[in-house]
């Protein structure tokens, strides 16, 4: 196997479904050896997602390449004792369960650094490990509601919408990542691991750096504008004979240069909308200008004129556009991963190009494919490791029963 990044980095991961197997998820992409413990009933993310492909969840398979899988029960002593044994000689270790269950399971960060004083200790919640809210169970979409971020989604005097992508799931995954190897980096010059309390709810807030900052200073409050940028005029989709494009067209004379190529140049209307903030206060005059001059042409037309007048433009694209977007396929951005089953799927690959990543991926694992072998290297000889498994504390896939 080819060097990577994170070559002899080990990752115990108790996390499910979106935020914090995103980040094990790019930990493993980047050579960490991720070992992702599952519950006799396994993670809840192989029972999401619609539509079912081949059997296999959506969800499971978006987010859990280059893993192994461990079932153990927790439930039991000898299954809680197999966690410790495998934490002590661990790097980072990741749990996405309510704050509070692990330190109850004696798993907490307090009690796993009496062992192991260099583990990076990643905890995952929705509103974090403490303050009023920290009990409060949320995903996603709630986060979306709570933390304002769909205030900011759709258009005015119409019902609230989410970005219908996990957005805050991922944005939290990768805060998560950024976290993780900040904390080895401190590793190596100090010695010593991290406790990281990293919450869906402080991610959406991160998400919206400008929009708050600008609420903070006017105390106003947002006005949805659907495409629309608030702070700039043009920046949205405008309609042609056969589709939609944006079109950033705000600064740097790119507002003259785009009137020029619609054709628009003697508009009387221009003169309420000669500079930045005019356009943004009257943009509805704006867009039924632009408007009516983009429907004369189709989208291919019009990102040809604009991108030889240098005005920022792009289509807005199905997923079918994409799929056949040259861009995508020569940044390798979608990759094939072959399950046990002999299952395939595309799936979005490691979106750094970069030599921090150089393997090829292992496909999602099967439900307890690895759990032989994970206790084989904690130190279980086979005796003890059947033992495990006729108890049901250990639960091992079709590969290894």
């Amino acid at each position: 196997m080819l060097n990577t990044s994170l070559d002899g980095i080990r990752v115990i991961d108790f996390s499910q479904i979106g935020a914090g197997p995103t980040c094990s998820m790019y930990l493993g992409d980047m050579g960490a050896d991720v070992i992702k413990i599952e519950s006799p009933s396994g993670d809840l993310g192989r029972t999401l997602g619609r539509p079912w492909v081949l059997d296999e969840s959506p969800i499971y398979v978006a987010f859990n390449r280059n893993k192994r899988s461990i079932v153990l029960n927790l439930k039991s002593e000898a299954g809680l004792q197999a966690v410790r044994r495998l934490a002590a000689s661990a790097d980072v270790l990741i749990e996405s369960f309510r704050p509070g269950v692990m330190s109850k399971l004696g798993l907490g960060h307090e009690d796993l650094k009496k062992e192991n004083p260099g583990l990076v200790y990643c905890s995952v919640s929705a509103f974090g490990q403490t303050g009023p809210a920290t009990a409060k169970p949320g995903v996603d979409g709630i986060i979306q509601g709570e933390s304002g971020l769909m205030s900011l989604i759709g258009f005015p005097d119409q019902e609230p919408c989410k970005v219908q992508a996990p957005v805050v799931d991922v944005t939290a995954g990768i805060v998560a990542t950024v976290g993780v190897l900040a904390a080895l980096f401190q590793r190596e010059r100090k010695g010593e691991g991290e406790f990281l309390d990293v919450s869906l709810f402080a991610s959406a807030i991160a998400l919206q750096q400008s929009a708050l900052t600008e609420y903070f200073g006017s105390q106003c409050l947002p006005i949805k504008a659907g495409s629309a940028a608030p702070y700039a005029a043009p920046n949205e989709a405008f309609e042609a004979s056969d589709g939609w494009l944006m079109v950033a067209a705000y600064n740097g004379g790119r507002w003259e240069r785009l009137c020029e190529v619609l054709g628009i140049g003697d508009a009387p209307e221009l003169a309420l909308l000669a500079n930045l903030d005019e356009r943004v206060r009257n943009r509805a005059l704006m867009r039924s200008l632009l408007q009516e001059a983009f429907a004369k042409r189709t989208v291919d037309e019009w990102l040809e004129l604009l991108s030889k007048a240098d005005i920022i433009c792009g289509s807005v694209a199905t997923y079918r556009d994409l799929e056949r977007n040259p861009q995508m396929a020569h940044l390798k951005l979608v990759e094939t991963l072959t399950t046990s089953t002999g299952n395939q799927f595309r799936v979005p690959a490691f979106p750094i190009n970069s030599a921090v990543r150089q393997r090829p991926s292992m496909p999602p694992p099967d439900f307890g494919e690895h759990t032989v072998e994970i206790l084989r290297e904690a130190g279980y000889d086979t005796p003890e490791i059947e033992a495990l498994l006729q108890s049901r504390i250990a639960m091992s896939g079709a590969v290894h029963a």
